[in-house]
């Protein structure tokens, strides 16, 4: 007798499959739940409810961004099929922005900017985890598709910009309170507000080589390619 099949729900792939939409599914209520959250408080509050967003959500928001970076190990170990240095570069701009700025600076956190990154941030999140989690089970809607891949196009620059507003307003702060600032040995220091404003160059040079990349995928899920021009 050959060996015994395993059952379909033990097979290599369908646990694969059922870890990723399992993934997938707590990201998407997270992120819906900071949506959701971030909405119902507007408009129970106005406008002096993004005052207080990071104090509502900041722990919730934190958390579904700490859980992200295991999509580096997915794609490193190949569970997830995807470029890794521009999911890299994406995940990190938003752990520096919101761990490094916003998180240790208790002066940023009320700023409006907090409020409008993390509506950003939402709003491309819970497209791309919907999508993702109907896509591991074989479920595809052409315009939950052309959406995920359309969003981002006007959202990615505007988050980047409001990122870049972040790190300005910090400045100031992170000058008066040498956050992160140290000396080294042999009459060396770090003084962090420089390395702020390198990396505030780095990200919009991130942000072209990200959003080339986020198109060229586009043009290839959505098959738009540029119409050829007739020969007269």
């Amino acid at each position: 007798m050959g060996p015994l099949a395993l059952p379909a729900w033990l097979q290599p792939r369908s646990r694969k499959n059922a870890y990723l939409f399992i993934y997938y599914l707590i990201q998407f209520c997270g992120h819906s739940w900071i949506f959701t959250n971030m909405t119902v408080r507007f408009f129970s509050f106005g406008k002096d409810s993004m005052v207080d967003t990071f104090y509502a959500i900041g722990f919730v928001m934190r958390l579904c961004q700490s859980i992200s970076l295991l999509e580096l190990l997915h794609i490193y170990v190949g569970i997830e099929y995807n470029h890794l240095l521009p999911r890299f570069l994406q995940l990190t701009e938003r752990i520096i922005i919101l761990f490094v700025v916003i998180t240790s600076q208790e002066e940023v956190q009320g700023k409006y900017v907090v409020c409008v990154l993390f509506i950003f941030w939402n709003l491309l999140d819970m497209v791309r985890y919907t999508y993702s989690m109907l896509s591991v089970i074989g479920i595809s809607y052409a315009v939950l598709t052309w959406l995920s891949q359309t969003l981002w196009m006007p959202i990615y620059p505007l988050c980047v910009l409001a990122e870049a507003f972040a790190i300005y307003q910090s400045l100031p702060y992170f000058e008066s309170f040498g956050t992160y600032s140290t000396e080294l040995p042999f009459d060396l220091s770090i003084y962090f507000p420089y390395v702020l404003k390198i990396y505030l160059m780095m990200l919009f040079i991130g942000m072209y080589f990200t959003y080339s990349h986020l198109y060229s995928e586009r043009r290839d899920i959505l098959g738009i390619f540029p119409i050829k021009k007739k020969k007269m």
